[in-house]
């Protein structure tokens, strides 16, 4: 586009006018909870790494309001672990992802363990014969 022509658009090389809206007349992309959520399941799973065969796959609760997303993942880790450690390390990813995918802010992650499962009974598991 070159110039303006009263106002009302830009000309551009051709002489076609192009409407130009107003940025507070624009509409808005509003991406949804489950969206960010699903987000959040699969960032907290690529932080884990492999999990124990039983183990449920990670799943996030989202709240979102206006730029913002509140956060609440729920996960099962192998035991014994330095679970502190895995915690931050998904809250670090789902913040990332979340503000890289979507732009939103993530003020909070909340990461709850729901479960624990023993090495020791993996390994018990594998030894045994049929």
């Amino acid at each position: 586009m070159t110039s303006m022509s009263g106002g009302d658009g830009a000309v551009d090389e051709r002489g076609r006018t192009a409407v130009v809206v107003a940025p507070g007349e624009r509409g808005a992309t509003r991406i949804g909870d489950r969206v960010v959520a699903k987000i959040a399941a699969q960032a907290a799973r690529e932080a884990l790494g492999p999990l124990p065969p039983e183990a449920a796959p990670p799943h996030a609760t989202v709240v979102v309001h206006h730029e913002t997303a509140r956060v609440r993942v729920h996960l099962e880790l192998d035991y014994p672990c330095d679970i502190g450690d895995r915690c931050s390390r998904v809250r670090r990813q789902v913040v990332q992802r979340v503000r890289a995918l979507v732009g939103m802010e993530v003020p909070e992650v909340a990461v709850h363990v729901e479960r624990l499962h023993p090495a020791q009974a993996h390994r018990a598991a594998q030894g045994r014969t049929l």
